[in-house]
């Protein structure tokens, strides 16, 4: 953020010599037209002179005038503050002219302090008109940067917030994945005991790819395909041949995804699911990348009460993980009835 700031500063100070330059540039190009017998020289000197009290007097109405009292609605003090201030400027402006500038090429008479303070007519139209007209056109101009930089400021806060989001949301997915995976161990481990080494050498490659995969931001898809592979390996372990997947896969581009969005609705779909009538457990799983879009569906018997919503921590997660990478476009799909459970995903192919 301090980065950020640092940049947005950097940006004002260069428009600002970049705006004054080229109003330096008009005005003397401007003043050279319309010049007979004055010389380059002498009109570089009184824009640069007048230029000076112009940069000075629209920074001091822009950051200080605008900032203190125009922006908290203060607006009649920011009325009398803004006279005040212009008229002082502007006398200020033809003093230095008449006394510091033009003594190096001009050898008439100077005119009085008196006579600066009350000309009014000449005043206004020599050196107040100019510095009015070059500080509303400043402050036009820097109010728009303004816009700009807190556009991008806002912009940099929303993804910051949503990695820090993201962070928090896979330190809560991977130990929800982790204590589901150590429930079947143990339980394996008591049904099953000879089958747990190779349960738990297949549970340490799952962890692998949870561990190194899990932290990145997108993954490819054949990477969660592999893990999901390696998952329904395990279960077969545990299940024997009262389990029965049939998958679907068919991958026409390398798309990305979040890491474990799938592996996560996977492990949900046997924690929750159930055995049809004959005793199976059924699980359908489809998968398909084209150029537009990944699409991931998983089926599985239940016995479980049907449900309209997205509901239980892990379905929670995915929905929330889908939302901050994608905002809106995505779609999570829940079905159910009295024998099937159903959930599908569809994410664009690629992640603006």
């Amino acid at each position: 953020m301090k980065k950020n700031l640092d940049g947005n500063t950097l940006n004002v100070l260069v428009y600002q010599v970049i705006f004054w330059l080229a109003l330096f540039l008009f005005g003397i190009g401007q003043a050279y037209d319309h010049a007979n017998t004055v010389s380059l020289k002498e009109i570089a000197i009184y824009n640069g002179c007048h230029l000076l009290f112009q940069i000075i007097s629209a920074n001091i109405i822009y950051h200080y005038l605008v900032v203190s009292f125009f922006e908290r609605k203060q607006y009649l003090v920011f009325l009398i503050s803004l006279a005040i201030t212009l008229y002082l400027l502007a006398v200020f402006n033809r003093v230095f002219i008449v006394y510091v500038a033009e003594p190096f090429f001009v050898h008439a008479s100077q005119d009085g302090i008196t006579s600066i303070l009350t000309d009014l007519d000449y005043l206004s139209i020599h050196y107040l008109f100019p510095i009015v007209t070059s500080s509303f056109i400043f402050i036009c101009f820097m109010h728009v940067l303004r816009y700009k930089n807190e556009r991008q400021s806002n912009l940099q806060l929303q993804k910051e917030k949503a990695e820090l989001e993201l962070k928090v949301l896979k330190s809560r997915l991977n130990p929800h994945f982790l204590f589901n995976t150590l429930n079947n161990i143990y339980s394996l481990s008591v049904n099953h005991p000879d089958k747990t080494p190779n349960y738990i050498a297949g549970f340490a490659e799952i962890m692998d790819h949870v561990i190194y995969k899990g932290p990145q931001k997108m993954i490819l898809v054949d990477e969660e395909i592999t893990a999901i592979l390696r998952f329904i390996e395990l279960e077969e372990l545990r299940y024997g041949s009262k389990l029965n997947v049939n998958k679907k896969i068919s991958l026409n581009l390398q798309n990305q995804i979040p890491p474990l969005l799938y592996l996560s609705l996977v492990e949900n779909a046997f924690k929750h699911g159930g055995h049809n009538a004959d005793g199976i457990f059924d699980i359908n799983i489809e998968i398909e990348t084209n150029a537009t879009a990944s699409i991931f569906k998983i089926i599985n018997s239940s016995t479980l009460k049907p449900i309209n919503n997205k509901t239980g921590i892990g379905l929670n997660n995915t929905d929330e993980q889908l939302r901050l990478y994608y905002k809106n476009k995505y779609v999570l799909k829940v079905e159910s009835d009295k024998q099937w459970f159903s959930v599908e995903i569809v994410t664009p192919a690629k992640n603006d």
